[in-house]
């Protein structure tokens, strides 16, 4: 059985279905509300490792928007710094096996990752 880190926060319906997959799959979720407990920047670069901030940060996020900032203006390091201080800028869940990531519900993703 693979073991599987799930972040996620348990107000996200994404999220609840997302591990709703995950059981039916089978799989041994490690997981964590990176709203109760926020992810350290050492765990947010190890979760990170090879792909661009970009990549998990939710460019939708309402509040996000709130900011007005122009995304091409924002380094990876500005996003970090960002979803650090605020984990709504974090897209979710963020499911890892070692260092294969999927972001969000992505089914066929998660085929692949466990199969």
């Amino acid at each position: 059985m693979k073991k599987v880190k799930f972040f996620h926060w348990k107000k996200c319906s994404t999220c609840r279905n997302a591990k709703a997959v995950l059981v039916d799959m089978g799989v041994e979720l490690e997981e964590r509300d990176f709203f109760q407990l926020p992810l350290s920047k050492e765990e947010l670069l190890d979760i990170l490792v090879g792909r661009s901030a970009g990549d998990i940060f939710s460019w939708n996020s309402p509040s996000f928007k709130k900011l007005g900032l122009a995304r091409e203006n924002l380094s990876d390091g500005d996003l970090i710094e960002m979803m650090l201080n605020e984990p709504r800028f974090i897209r979710r869940p963020l499911i890892t096996v070692g260092n294969q990531l999927v972001v969000g519900l992505n089914k066929d993703g998660l085929t692949k990752l466990l199969a």
